[in-house]
């Protein structure tokens, strides 16, 4: 009788202790699937709060990058803002080469003070509105458009630059009078900045900035990351050659790399969390959603949405190429058809059976330019302006990221090359 109860008794703390493992294992499952559930919207809607603190500044690279930093400073990424001063402003101040005439009587003036740049506009010789140059956005490769503050809000001028005629020209867009209300958003800001601090709450439109938390241009943190941490740890730690506290996109992932290029040149995306939010190795889908009814392929601007051009290429379909693969962003290198063409070549090569099939032309012709044949200029849309006395924009030409073969461009070099 007593082993019976004592029997009883070890079935009754058995199934005692084995409810409670399974109480706790359910605990800890449900725990876990909590905590995944809040990772995941986290990782769509989290507000990941970076601030102007978290930079270092590009000069800081300076001291450890010097030969990076030296070639950088010369790249369109660089250029693409910049303060409005007359180094970085392409367009003439010259009587006779500084005014931009909508009709007789209508005209906008260049003008050059001892307290700045300015926009003036005069009907029938009377100044109506004058704005200063205050920022200027694009690096002057294929033109220029200028930013003016009106206390803190950015608006963009009514007057740009196109560097193919080398004139000044009605800013893209624009109808045919002078237009100066045209505000700047930060989803502008974030594909010509590396980080400018937002002043206004969500949804405040014209949004708001801060004159003096700008870091210019896409500069080195837009690529590594905010690198305050780095530059401090590396100036107490001079001998360790292991860099802390900072990005190397050469560690990314192919849709990383990708996703860090698509962030200003993926064509229009839809924000979902606050600019300037989405950092190097981050997902874009996390931060953005695609605009679905966008252009279709043959739509599709050759500005803009390179990677949406690139995605439609068999050179990249069938390889694990990125951005990357053709591009040293470190570097400039615009124009230079020979060396992009022999990054082609890694791949399109006698020994792969894949080499150019001219045979009217010589190899070394075929080495120097790929370009022309498979990537040609075309006009774009989005970087079109309006020149004085015409009646439609001119475009600017830029080269497409479809790579395929284009018959009339490749006729059109081999007469060249004949």
């Amino acid at each position: 009788m007593k082993m019976f109860t004592g029997n009883k008794r070890s079935v009754t703390v058995i199934l005692l202790i084995g409810s409670c493992l399974f109480i706790l294992i359910q605990c800890i499952n449900n725990g876990k699937k909590e905590s995944d559930e809040k990772e995941k919207n986290n990782s769509t809607s989290q507000i990941r709060n970076i601030n102007f603190k978290q930079f270092a500044g590009e000069a800081a690279c300076l001291t450890c990058h010097k030969n990076i930093y030296d070639s950088f400073v010369h790249t369109s990424h660089f250029l693409t803002s910049q303060p409005a001063i007359e180094k970085y402003i392409k367009g003439s101040f010259e009587k006779g080469k500084n005014i931009f005439s909508f009709h007789p009587g209508l005209y906008v003036e260049m003008e050059k003070t001892d307290s700045g740049f300015f926009q003036t506009a005069y009907s029938n010789g009377v100044e109506k509105i004058s704005k200063r140059f205050d920022i200027i956005t694009g690096s002057g490769a294929k033109g220029q458009t200028y930013l003016s503050w009106r206390n803190n809000e950015l608006f963009q001028l009514p007057i740009s630059y196109l560097t193919s005629a080398n004139e000044w020209a009605n800013s893209p867009g624009y109808p045919k009078k002078i237009v100066y209300n045209r505000p700047v958003t930060s989803r502008c800001l974030e594909c010509h900045s590396t980080y400018v601090t937002v002043l206004s709450a969500p949804g405040k439109e014209p949004e708001e900035y801060d004159h003096n938390e700008i870091l210019y241009g896409v500069e080195c943190e837009k690529c590594h990351g905010p690198g305050a941490n780095h530059v401090t740890y590396e100036m107490q730690h001079p001998k360790d050659l292991v860099g802390k506290y900072i990005i190397n996109p050469a560690t990314f992932t192919r849709q990383q790399s990708l996703d860090l290029c698509a962030l200003c040149h993926g064509g229009r995306l839809q924000k979902t969390t606050p600019s300037f939010e989405f950092i190097a190795g981050d997902t874009l889908a996390n931060y953005f959603v695609k605009d679905n009814s966008g252009p279709t392929i043959s739509e599709i601007d050759v500005h803009g949405n390179q990677y949406g051009l690139l995605q439609e290429s068999k050179c990249f379909q069938m390889s694990g190429m990125t951005c990357l693969t053709c591009h040293n962003t470190h570097e400039y290198e615009r124009g230079k058809e020979a060396l992009f063409s022999q990054r082609c070549m890694a791949c399109h090569n006698k020994e792969h059976g894949t080499f150019c099939k001219i045979n009217s032309l010589s190899v070394a012709s075929i080495k120097s330019n790929c370009i022309d044949c498979h990537m040609p200029k075309q006009p774009s849309m989005s970087v079109a302006l309006l020149l004085q006395g015409h009646d439609e924009p001119t475009p600017a030409l830029i080269h497409t990221h479809l790579i395929k073969v284009y018959q009339d461009a490749t006729k059109k070099f081999i007469k060249t090359k004949k």
